[in-house]
Formats: C-alpha cells, sequence, structure tokens
C-alpha cells in the first residue's frame, strides 16, 4: 500500500500544512497515483491557479513486482518553472530530475517538493510505503 499526503505551502504559511489532502493505492501492478492541477486525473490537485505546477506533475506508478516508482512527467515546456526534490526519510535532499523516474523502497518514507522557481511556494508531497 502507498499512502500519499500532500501540502500546498505558499510563503505566508511557510512551516505550517495548509490544505492537506491525502490517497492511497494497494501495492497492485499497474496501479497509478497522480499529483498536479487536473482534477480529473489527479488524486492530489494542487491549486488551479499554481501554473508552476503541470497538469499532471506526478506519477506513481507500481510495477509488474509489486514496487513502486514516482515520475516526474515532461510537460509541454522544455524549461518548467518549478523543481522537484526527492529525499528517503534520514536522507538529504536531492533534484529529481525533469522527465526522470525515482523508485520508491519497498517500507520506505520520505517526500517530494515541487518549488515554484519564481516565488516562495512550494507543493510538499509525503509518502509512506508499507511492507
Amino acid at each position: 500500500m502507498l499512502e500519499l499526503t500532500m501540502a500546498t505551502v505558499s510563503g505566508a504559511d511557510a512551516g505550517a500544512t495548509a490544505g492537506m489532502q491525502m490517497a492511497d493505492a494497494p501495492s497492485e501492478p499497474g496501479a497509478v497515483l497522480r499529483v498536479g492541477r487536473d482534477r480529473g486525473v489527479c488524486r492530489l490537485a494542487t491549486p488551479d491557479d499554481w501554473l508552476f505546477v503541470s497538469r499532471v506533475h506526478l506519477e506513481f506508478l507500481c510495477g509488474p513486482e509489486g514496487t513502486w516508482q514516482v515520475t516526474w512527467l515532461r510537460g509541454s515546456h522544455d524549461d518548467p518553472s518549478s523543481e522537484v526534490r526527492f529525499a528517503l526519510v534520514g536522507d538529504a535532499q536531492q533534484a529529481l530530475p525533469y522527465g526522470g523516474t525515482a523508485r520508491l523502497p519497498e517500507g520506505g518514507a520520505g517526500e517530494l517538493v515541487i518549488v515554484d522557481r519564481t516565488g516562495p511556494r512550494s507543493v510538499n508531497v509525503g509518502f509512506y510505503l508499507e511492507d
């Protein structure tokens, strides 16, 4: 089971968990959870006017062996207006490349942060993967 929590944070709310949302999915091949502005396909949706987040920004996908991965989907622009940082609990944050994929460790937990390059706003997506 993959559990996600998402908080949208602006400069005035730094350190607060404003707009907390949660979603989960069983670790079954083909299961998917998406994060972005498009409420029609994303289980975790950001504010519509946060244009630094793509319509579908992050995709969590369960592979054939029941293992999860996350991909920063490429959008229509060559140069995104955000950065995505990835960290496992206890590890330092590292950049997730635009269009890149990271595997989530079984029984692991961590966070992805989508950071607006033009202002003090971020989307914090925590994940917890049960064994």
